[in-house]
């Protein structure tokens, strides 16, 4: 019996033979925590005796939830992180040089396709998109990566989930993931793989790709992966900070089962409070007024979610009612919105541009709600009190459709705010 993508990559990094449910040690390529996850990894570390880390250049740092620091303990938090990484040569990037770390991390070349990715936070799954196995961890498990650099894996059964059809202008990646876990569940792929392919995703730009694998653990899953292809080799081979050797799944891959989406029927979608697989498409939501919108996150702040915001807010003005965030995830993005003139829209617009940073995505800063205020975000979770007071509601949606929305004051389908022409630029480029 051939082997799945997970297996292929697992049996790379290990000496059994990483069928599924077998217990494996494996080699691990890269481990990273963020500001909040990285205090008590440090603590771990020291607690079991860690002297140095595996691996300088493969064990990392990343200050990005509460950066810029909002307040004191904030501020002693990544003081922390800064002088643990100093004192151990950890790769660590100040606030003006990184980014969202699910983001900033594969532009700079450190996560690549057939790699084993640990991180301390659970959408480190967004590595998949690249082709590797990446997986979160608690932090107590990552220190004893970073010591190890090994850890243990149960080799997970895989999910193939493939998207038919030509996909229109007006779905992107996070109406194709948000349909999945309307059908799934959020418990519908727990400790599974979910294998994304068909012809849909082969057309499919690799932002997109990153906002589908980001959101696979919102349906339990371990990971969420895409098969390596020209444009994920494209797109490392231009980037890689070391040399990397993709794995691919055998043809007589054993899945546990398929689910088969057709892209040409799909509608845009939105997940209505407090899950994100309460999921509807967009005009059967009954058009609620809202009082903000957040456009960015590990999820939706690349180039592509920035433009697609922008190019729907050109000449517009956000609703007098709402407020309207724009956090690009990455300088490389928010560079890339400056030269593209969008930042200018945004603020034309009425709407605010933060430096990268998570902010509101965890009811950190930057946009908190407070009780009674209603969210359109193209962020992951919109879970009682994600983004602020418990007697608030997050809406997850496209940027296409939290950019309308914000337009329009209410949850609007994008359709409703251009003709279909306009979405032509959101098709395969």
């Amino acid at each position: 019996m051939g082997r799945t993508l997970v297996s292929s990559i697992i049996a790379a990094h290990s000496s059994g033979e990483a069928r599924e449910g077998e217990i494996c040690e494996v080699r691990v390529d890269f481990a990273f925590a963020n500001d909040i996850t990285a205090a008590p990894a440090f603590q771990s570390f020291e607690e079991m005796g860690g002297t140095q880390v595996f691996d300088r250049t493969r064990c990392a740092v990343l200050p990005d939830h509460f950066t810029p620091n909002k307040d004191i303990a904030s501020a002693e938090q990544t003081k922390r992180g800064r002088e643990f990484a100093k004192a151990h040569g950890m790769l660590f990037w100040e606030v003006g040089r990184v980014g969202v770390e699910h983001t900033f991390l594969p532009e700079k070349g450190y996560i690549l396709p057939g790699d084993i990715v640990i991180g301390a936070d659970s959408h480190t799954c967004t590595g998949g998109a690249m082709g590797a196995f990446a997986t979160g961890v608690g932090s107590t498990d990552l220190a004893a990566v970073w010591a190890l650099g090994e850890t243990w894996l149960k080799v997970p059964p895989t999910i193939r989930v493939d998207f038919r059809g030509k996909r229109p202008g007006w779905i992107t990646g996070k109406d194709m993931i948000l349909s999945l876990l309307g059908r799934i569940g959020v418990q519908g792929a727990r400790y599974m793989a979910l294998e994304f392919g068909g012809e849909g995703v082969e057309s499919l730009p690799m932002d997109d790709r990153f906002t589908m694998a980001n959101m696979a653990v919102e349906g339990g899953a371990k990971t969420g992966i895409f098969i390596p292809d020209e444009k994920t080799l494209a797109y490392a081979k231009e980037r890689a900070a070391r040399p990397f050797t993709p794995r691919y799944p055998d043809g007589d891959a054993p899945y546990l089962r398929r689910e088969t989406f057709d892209l040409e029927t799909m509608e845009p979608v939105a997940a209505m409070p407090h899950s994100p697989d309460n999921v509807k498409p967009v005009r059967d939501c009954g058009s609620p007024a809202i009082d903000q919108v957040f456009i960015g996150s590990c999820t939706n702040g690349r180039f592509r979610d920035i433009r697609a915001a922008a190019e729907m807010l050109r000449g517009k003005k956000v609703a007098d009612h709402v407020r309207c965030m724009v956090i690009p995830a990455s300088y490389e993005v928010y560079n890339k919105a400056l030269d593209a003139g969008y930042v200018r829209i945004f603020t034309e617009a009425g709407a605010s541009v933060c430096t990268p940073t998570c902010g509101p995505c965890l009811g950190g800063h930057l946009g908190i709600l407070a009780a009674g205020e209603r969210c359109v975000s193209t962020s992951n979770r919109n879970f009682v009190g994600r983004m602020g007071s418990p007697r608030s509601e997050l809406i997850l949606a496209s940027p296409l459709t939290a950019a309308a929305s914000a337009v329009a004051g209410r949850l609007v389908d994008p359709r409703d705010v251009e003709g279909s022409q306009f979405f032509t630029f959101m098709e395969e480029e």
